[in-house]
C-alpha cells in the first residue's frame, strides 16, 4: 500500500524470517559464527538461546545460505514430538528412505540412520541436525538425542547438533537428569536485544535492502522504537511497518516520533506518552520546591539570631578547594587513543602490525568512494566519471544494478561478484576497497594496481558487513516476481532456469509466470540455499543472473586456497 509512497521496492519489515534482511549486530554476527562452527567442527552440541522475537530463526535462515557444500542439513522447526517422530523426521529431512515397519522402532531408526552416517562420513560429508524451539523438546526426545552423539568413527563424531530455543531452554538443561547432555554443549551463546545504536542502524539497513534512497524515520522517531520496542528486532519491525503505514495515510514521507508512539498504541493496545512526559513532572515538581524553599528563606519564620551563610562561608571556600583537589584531569581522546594504542613496553601492539592495516596506511589515498568506484567499473570494462553523477546511476545508465547492502562472505560467495568493502581502521578511518577474489580462507583485494591476498580471518576485522555491488539484471526493470504475473521479466526468468538445468528452450518460451516456473523458482532457491518461496525476488535474481552470465563477466571464484 505505502510502498510508491516511499519509493521502496517490497515490505521493509516483514516479519518472515529473510537472510537478505539480516542486520549482523555485534551479537548477531557472533552467534551466527558460533553456529557456522557448529557445523565446521564434528561433534557435541551447539546451543543458542535468545528472548522470542530477537533473530534467532532468521539466523538460522542465514546459516543454511552459508553452509558448506559438502554439510546436509537436516532442520527441524516443530520438536514437539516422541523420540521415533523426532528421529523419523531426521531421516525425511535428509531423503533417508524408512520402510514402513521400522517407523515405530527405536533400534532400527538408529540402525537406518547409523548407517547413513557411516556413508556420509565416507563420502566426506558432514551432518548437521539443527532443532528449532528445542525448549519444546522432551526430556526423553533430549536423551535419545544424546544417544545420537554416540555414533562416532575411531577419530570423530558422525553427527553434529545444534540447539536453538528461548531461555528456557538453558533452564532445561540445567536439569539433574540431563547433566550428561549438558556437559557434550562445545558452545553457548545468548542472544540479547539490540542496543539504540544498533536498533537505529537495524532500521536503516531493513530500508536499504527494500530499495529506499533517503532517511524515512527521523532521529528522534529511531529513538522511540528503541525505547517501544526495547531492542526486539520482532517488535520493532511491527511498530516500524505500522508506523510507515500512519505517515502514508497521513500523506507525510517522513516518520516522526509521535507517529511511532501512535503506532505502538495500536499495536500494543495501550497508549504511550512522550518519553520527556514524566521527567517535565518531575521538573515542576523541583521547581515548586526549589520556590517554596526560596520563599521560606527570605521570610525566615524561624527568627534572624542565627545566618549559616555567614558563618558557614569559610567553610565553604575550604571544602569547594578540597573538591577541586579531587577531581581528575580531564581526559584528552587524542591522548588516550596514542596511549592505548601501546603496550607497557611502549611498542606498538600486535594488531598495527598486520599486513591489511600496512595495506590501508600505505594505500589510503586511494581508498575514497571516486577510487573505490572507478576500479570496480573497470572489472565490468565501463566508464566511470569521478565527481560527476552518483556511481550507481552511472552504472544503471549503462546496463548495471547497484546493491547496496549489509551482509556477510557467505553472500558474497554466493552473489559471486566483486564489490567494494567499507573497512574501518584501528584509528576510526574508513575506507573503501575493492574485493576481486574470495574462497572459504582467502580474498584478493585490489590495492596500488595490484591484488594484495589477506586472510578472511584478518579481513573481518576491519570489515562490519557494509559492501557496494554491482550486477547485471537480465531485465529492463529489476522487481520481484511471482505467479501470476507475465511480460518478458517472466520470459527471461523462465530461459534462465531452463538454462542452468541444461534444458533445451528451442521453441517458444511462456510469459506467464505459472505453478510450473514456480516449482523451478523453487528448485533453484533451495540448490542455493536461499528462501523457498517460489518467488523470483532481487537476491535470487542476483544468483540467477550470476550462474547464466558470460564467462568473460567478473566474478569472485578463487580457484585454490592460495590463489588471486
Amino acid at each position: 500500500m505505502y510502498l510508491s509512497f516511499f519509493g521502496l521496492n517490497e515490505k521493509p519489515f516483514a516479519i518472515t524470517p529473510d537472510p537478505r534482511y539480516l542486520y549482523l549486530s555485534e551479537r548477531h554476527a557472533e552467534a551466527l559464527a558460533h553456529l557456522l562452527y557448529g557445523i565446521n567442527e564434528a561433534g557435541g552440541f551447539v546451543q543458542l538461546t535468545g528472548e522470542v522475537g530477537t533473530g534467532k530463526t532468521t539466523i538460522v535462515r542465514s546459516l543454511l545460505a552459508q553452509t558448506p557444500k559438502n554439510a546436509e542439513i537436516a532442520l527441524i522447526l516443530n520438536p514437539k514430538m516422541t523420540a521415533p517422530e523426532f528421529l523419523l523426521t531426521i531421516c525425511e529431512e535428509l531423503g533417508i528412505g524408512v520402510p514402513d515397519s521400522a517407523t515405530e522402532s527405536l533400534k532400527d531408526l538408529v540402525d537406518i540412520l547409523s548407517g547413513y552416517l557411516l556413508r556420509a562420513h565416507a563420502g566426506g560429508r558432514r551432518v548437521v541436525v539443527v532443532v528449532d524451539e528445542a525448549q519444546n523438546l522432551a526430556p526423553s526426545v533430549l536423551e535419545q538425542v544424546r544417544l545420537l552423539t554416540n555414533l562416532e568413527t575411531n577419530t570423530r563424531k558422525l553427527l553434529q547438533i545444534i540447539l536453538i530455543g528461548q531461555p528456557e531452554l538453558r533452564e532445561l538443561l540445567g536439569r539433574n537428569e540431563l547433566r550428561q547432555l549438558a556437559q557434550r554443549i562445545t558452545g553457548r551463546y545468548h542472544l540479547n536485544p539490540l542496543t539504540h545504536d544498533e536498533t537505529a542502524a537495524y532500521v536503516r539497513h531493513r530500508l536499504r535492502v527494500a530499495g529506499a534512497t533517503s532517511d524515512i524515520f527521523s532521529p528522534t522517531a529511531l529513538t522511540e522504537v528503541y525505547r517501544l520496542a526495547v531492542g526486539v528486532p520482532r517488535v520493532i519491525n511491527v511498530v516500524c511497518d505500522r508506523a510507515l503505514l500512519g505517515a502514508y495515510s497521513m500523506d507525510r514521507h517522513r516518520v516522526t516520533a509521535s507517529l511511532v508512539r501512535h503506532a505502538a498504541t495500536e499495536v500494543f493496545g495501550k497508549r504511550f506518552s512522550p518519553r520527556w512526559l514524566p521527567w517535565l513532572g518531575t521538573a515542576a515538581a523541583a521547581a515548586l520546591l526549589v520556590t517554596t524553599t526560596i520563599l521560606l528563606w527570605n521570610f525566615r519564620p524561624w527568627g534572624s539570631a542565627f545566618h549559616p551563610a555567614a558563618a558557614g562561608a569559610a567553610g565553604t571556600r575550604d571544602n569547594v578547594a578540597q573538591a577541586t583537589r579531587l577531581i581528575p584531569p580531564p581526559v584528552i581522546p587524542g591522548a588516550l587513543s596514542q596511549v592505548t594504542a601501546k603496550d607497557p613496553s611502549g611498542t606498538r601492539s600486535a594488531f598495527s602490525g598486520h599486513e591489511l592495516t600496512e595495506l590501508l596506511a600505505k594505500h589510503a589515498g586511494e581508498t575514497d568512494t571516486d577510487s573505490a568506484f572507478s576500479k570496480l567499473f573497470g572489472l565490468w570494462r565501463i566508464q566511470y566519471v569521478p565527481a560527476g553523477v552518483d556511481p550507481c546511476s552511472q552504472a544503471s545508465n549503462q546496463g548495471l544494478e547497484c546493491l547496496n547492502q549489509r551482509g556477510s562472505f557467505g553472500q558474497l560467495r554466493l552473489y559471486n561478484r566483486p564489490a567494494i568493502l567499507i573497512l574501518n581502521d584501528d584509528a576510526g578511518a574508513s575506507h573503501q576497497v575493492v574485493l576481486t577474489a574470495l574462497n572459504d580462507e582467502h580474498a584478493s583485494i585490489q590495492l596500488g594496481g595490484a591484488s594484495h591476498e589477506v586472510s578472511i580471518g584478518e579481513l573481518a576485522r576491519y570489515w562490519f558487513g557494509d559492501f557496494v555491488m554491482l550486477w547485471r539484471p537480465g531485465t529492463s526493470q529489476v522487481k520481484s516476481l511471482s505467479q501470476g504475473m507475465r511480460g518478458d521479466d517472466v520470459r527471461w526468468l523462465r530461459q534462465s532456469l531452463q538454462r542452468v538445468e541444461g534444458a533445451s528452450s528451442d521453441g517458444p518460451v511462456s510469459d506467464v509466470f505459472d505453478a510450473d516456473l514456480s516449482k523451478l523458482v523453487r528448485d533453484f532457491q533451495r540448490q542455493h540455499r536461499l528462501t523457498v518461496d517460489g518467488i523470483a525476488g532481487v537476491q535470487t535474481q542476483i544468483v540467477l543472473a550470476s550462474a547464466v552470465a558470460p564467462a568473460d563477466s567478473p566474478s569472485l571464484y578463487l580457484a585454490d586456497a592460495h590463489g588471486g
